[in-house]
């Protein structure tokens, strides 16, 4: 037996992660891809990129002393290899590449801004295959702080995707009318794209709707109905920023966020007919780490 370990940084909307896995490698088997240790800091990178149109010098400075903390993380933790990504905010912020640029030359960590169809790929390299049964029709949505990716898996094989401007972030910060606008462009694709399925079920994956599974109680193979999803919305509509951290126990960083989510999974569950959510806590770090193993990505 070898063990190997990789390591994810995401550079995401709401927040950046830093997952740290263990591979186990055996003669004759698949490689098991253990999580060692996810450290997780709420830096709203989003707030500056989609409101102001740039990160702001304080949040810059906080990306990199959290860059730094990371890489001795990777060090203590022996880590063979990793790479770091960033999603949606970095990507709009007219620094964004500026920041990159600053952060290789302070910490020596090398950032990818990736865009919406190379982050459904890449999530679409963990252990997904092994939810999506032949036979039956999925839409996988990862909802992020910038933007949500939407996948449709239909007889085991992807059949469309496409990445919209609909993170949570960015939905606290919009209009009414904006979102009105974006929440009517998803609905036309999804309904499009999903009119020809007699039955479909959805695949959720972010932060925001672990959080949700984890409120619920359910057993890790068991999915969610649009029924409790519906009541767990107007229960947490009907409780005020402050109740959800003080009496749900919420993170700062999560208690709004988490409206805007369970909206966006409840309209995709709508649209296109949905019943059952299932929930397999994977995402972009999941798929950095498999995707750096299997030699897909440098």
């Amino acid at each position: 037996m070898e063990i190997q370990k990789y390591a994810a940084i995401d550079i995401g909307s709401n927040a950046i992660r830093l997952l740290i896995a263990n591979v186990i490698i055996s003669k004759n088997k698949e490689p098991q891809f253990k999580k060692s240790s996810l450290v997780r800091v709420p830096i709203r990178l989003g707030a500056d990129a989609f409101v102001e149109g740039s990160i702001s010098e304080a949040n810059q400075q906080r990306l990199i002393d959290a860059i730094e903390a990371f890489k001795l993380l990777i060090k203590v933790h022996g880590v063979e290899k990793y790479k770091a990504c960033a999603t949606s905010a970095m990507r709009e912020a007219s620094n964004g590449k500026k920041v990159v640029e600053e952060i290789l030359k302070k910490t020596g960590v090398n950032i990818t801004i990736i865009d919406g169809k190379e982050e459904a790929a890449i999530i679409a390299a963990t252990d997904l295959h092994k939810l999506v049964k032949s036979d039956e029709s999925y839409l996988y949505v990862d909802v992020g702080g910038g933007s949500t990716e939407f996948t449709l898996f239909s007889k085991g094989r992807i059949e469309d995707s496409k990445s919209f401007r609909m993170g949570t972030v960015r939905l606290l910060n919009n209009t009414k009318a904006e979102n009105k606008i974006i929440f009517k462009d998803v609905e036309h694709w999804i309904k499009n794209s999903t009119s020809h399925l007699d039955k479909v079920s959805l695949i959720g994956s972010g932060g925001n709707i672990n959080k949700l599974f984890k409120m619920s109680g359910r057993m890790l193979d068991k999915p969610l109905s649009y029924i409790f999803l519906n009541a767990q919305y107007k229960f947490l509509k009907n409780m005020s920023y402050d109740e959800r951290i003080s009496e749900l126990g919420l993170n700062p960083d999560r208690a709004d966020v988490i409206i805007p989510a369970t909206k966006i999974y409840l309209s995709a569950m709508k649209w296109s007919g949905a019943t059952k959510l299932y929930v397999p806590k994977i995402g972009l770090s999941d798929g950095i780490i498999k995707s750096l193993y299997h030699g897909s990505i440098a």
